[in-house]
Order: C-alpha cells, then sequence, then structure tokens
C-alpha cells in the first residue's frame, strides 16, 4: 500500500518522502511469496469488488507502460462441501458469500459440481458432494514485480525514498506532521501511514488493539512427475480457496515455473499471534510434513512430499477480516492504512490511489473501512 501510494502521489506531482524500515520488496511483512490471489467477487463483502477491479485497471496499465507482466487471469475456484468446514476470514458460507458479491457485481461465473470439478480439475481431490464457484475474471498478481516497479515509478517521478530507515514515532504540529527516525526527523503536510504487522506499534494502546499479527507459512511441493506438474499449468489449473473439512481453509495457485520449482500451497490460522520482532521464520521439518500429511496428500495428490521451499509471512487481522483505512482519531494530518487481514495486496493498487485521494483531495473512505465501524456483510 506504501509503494501505491508513493507512486500515485508522485505521478501528481506531490513531493514525496517514502520511509521503510526495510527494503521493499522484503521477506519480513506480508506481502511476498512470487503470487497472491486476486479476486472480484470477495467472499468477505462486496464492498471490496471496487477496489480489485481499480487495482486489475491499474496493473494492466503498468504492464503496458513497463513491459512487465503482473497480472494473469487464469480463473478461480471456491470450493467447499457437506460437513463441518473451516471458515474462510470468519465466513463460514464462502462460497454462497462469493456467489452474492459475483452477482451485485455483475460477474459472468458457474457453478460447478463434484462430477464437472473431477473431470476438468483433475490435480483437486474433491469429496463428494463438494461444489464450486467458477470465474475467468479471478487470478493472481505478482507482489515483488508489482512493489519494485511502483517504486522505481514513484522514484523516477521525483519522490524520495529513504530505505533499511525505521520510523520511531510520528506527532502532528500545527499544519505539520513531524516523523522521528533513527536517523532524523521529518516534516510534511500529511503522513500515510502503512506500516502492517508493524503498526500497532506506532498507534496508542487503544487503537493498536484492533489489530493482531499472526504467522502464516507459505510451502511450494514438487508435483511427482512432469505429468502431475502439468496439471498444475496456468492455463488448466485456477487459482483456489477450498473449505476442506479440516480445522484450516487451504488456499493455493498453479505451478508458475519448472518442476523443481514446485506449487504453492498455504493455509491460514486466525488463533495464535505473534510480532515481527519475535515471530519464527523459520520453517522445520516436523512443520512441513505436518501441512504435507494434513492438507497436501488427501486433497493435492500429485504433489509429493518433497517441499522445494517454505516461507513465513504476517498477516495483521482486524475484526471481521475488514480493512483500516481512516484518518487517525486523534490526528487530523494522519491516515492509518492497513488493509490486510489476509486478503489486502489484490486491493493495493486501486487502496494507493484512494490513499492520494484522500490526502490532495480530502474524499472520505467508506466508513466500513473506519476504526469505529463494527463489521458488516450488508
Amino acid at each position: 500500500m506504501g509503494a501505491a501510494a508513493a507512486w500515485q502521489l508522485a505521478r501528481r506531482g506531490v513531493r514525496v518522502l517514502g520511509i521503510d524500515r526495510h527494503a521493499p520488496p522484503h521477506e519480513f511483512g506480508s506481502s511476498h511469496g512470487d503470487t497472491r490471489i486476486s479476486r472480484i467477487a470477495c467472499g468477505e463483502g462486496p464492498e471490496y469488488t471496487a477496489f480489485a477491479r481499480r487495482s486489475h485497471e491499474i496493473w494492466r496499465e503498468l504492464e503496458a507502460e513497463s513491459g512487465v507482466e503482473l497480472l494473469t487471469q487464469n480463473g478461480l475456484l471456491v470450493i467447499s462441501g457437506p460437513g463441518d468446514r473451516a471458515a474462510s476470514h470468519g465466513v463460514p458460507k464462502f462460497v454462497e458469500a462469493t456467489v452474492d458479491a459475483a452477482r451485485k457485481a455483475r460477474l459472468d461465473f458457474e457453478m460447478l459440481d463434484t462430477v464437472a470439478l473431477r473431470q476438468r480439475f483433475p490435480a483437486l481431490a474433491v469429496g463428494d458432494g463438494d461444489t464450486a464457484y467458477h470465474d475467468t475474471v479471478s487470478g493472481f498478481v505478482r507482489p515483488e514485480r508489482c512493489i519494485t516497479l511502483q517504486l522505481r515509478k514513484a522514484q523516477e517521478a521525483g519522490a524520495a525514498l529513504h530505505l533499511n530507515e525505521t520510523v520511531v514515532s510520528f506527532e502532528q504540529e500545527g499544519s505539520s506532521v513531524v516523523v522521528t527516525t533513527d536517523r532524523g526527523r521529518y516534516a510534511a503536510g500529511q503522513l500515510i501511514v502503512s506500516a502492517g504487522a508493524w503498526l500497532p506499534g506506532l498507534l496508542p494502546r487503544r487503537l493498536a488493539s484492533t489489530f493482531k499479527v499472526t504467522r502464516q507459512v507459505l510451502h511450494w511441493f514438487r508435483a511427482r512427475d512432469a505429468a502431475a506438474h502439468a496439471a498444475f499449468a496456468p492455463e488448466r489449473f485456477p487459482v483456489y480457496i477450498w473449505q476442506v473439512p479440516r480445522p484450516q481453509v487451504i488456499y493455493g495457485f498453479p505451478a508458475t515455473g519448472g518442476i523443481e520449482e514446485g506449487v504453492k500451497i498455504a493455509t491460514e490460522q486466525e488463533i495464535v499471534t505473534t510480532t515481527p520482532e519475535s515471530v519464527d521464520r523459520t520453517v522445520d521439518a516436523a512443520e512441513i510434513a505436518g501441512m504435507y500429511e494434513t492438507y497436501v496428500a488427501p486433497f493435492l495428490p500429485g504433489l509429493s512430499p518433497a517441499c522445494v521451499k517454505s516461507k513465513v509471512c504476517l498477516y495483521t487481522w482486524v475484526d471481521g477480516a475488514r480493512f483500516i483505512i481512516d484518518r487517525h482519531p486523534d490526528l487530523d494530518r494522519v491516515i492509518v492504512a492497513s488493509p490486510c487481514s489476509g486478503h489486502g495486496f489484490k486491493h493495493s493498487a486501486a487502496i494507493g490511489e484512494l490513499l492520494t485521494q484522500m490526502a490532495l483531495e480530502g474524499r472520505v473512505a467508506d466508513r466500513r473501512f473506519g476504526f469505529a465501524a463494527g463489521y458488516s456483510s450488508d
């Protein structure tokens, strides 16, 4: 969100300073791991559709300008079935919620029964009675490429980027906001704080309690053979979110490289909290084996136990998997943007544009994304 906002502001001729404690794209936050799902119809609520649609338009504009591939629209499956199923982002009936969002967005989609799923996507070992929502406008984006390109274009448009510099605090002094870092102090007319998992440490306790940070693990498992790998090709295999009969939802992607690069699959846990400083960023053999035995082997039998790599990332959750895009309740020149909750990156290009409009034009974000808002699926 910071990279998107820096570029959107700079391209409008605004004097911009971007500060990051690391050098994005990096592997310490929530925006790495090669791919991120991009869904137009969001089971979290139809209010997210406009962000996703506009982000797709911006990715395509950036692709046309740069020649860098950012967005692949290989389709989406949202799968569920009978019995107890893991909720996705707190939504128990995620397929039905996705259908509702698609209808409100006037998307073309289809519903697939068990037979159709097995015929069209044999790499998925769906159970009897499983059904799925399917569209062809969704897919995945490449987060590292998106961040790199937007930051490069921000610099080309005149933005200054201070990387590997840590913000310690910020305060409002009259008509300015003053940011203190481990290297100096900077004053500006307005401040956008998009610090992700580090956000709670920059806010007063009453606001910080709005957020919780959880550790998530991404895995890439090697296909059993060349034929199995071919079944995961993007032209044959969509991105998916699967409410399996297990404690956690699984989601995954097609193969984006050769057989030795593996196929990405992950779960989402919302219970055990952490911090960016204390999180365990290692993934041991027992954790990999547990992932394979519980979530991979029963549902994607074409993947072998050979895990070619694993990565740890962080989710910054808000109740109801909402976003926070709002003015700081105490500082009217500070905009807080932590639109994460595990489904933020797909919306980031459009959110950068929104943050720019909030800073320059006084636009007010949807009240559902405010600090004081309660979650509503209406």
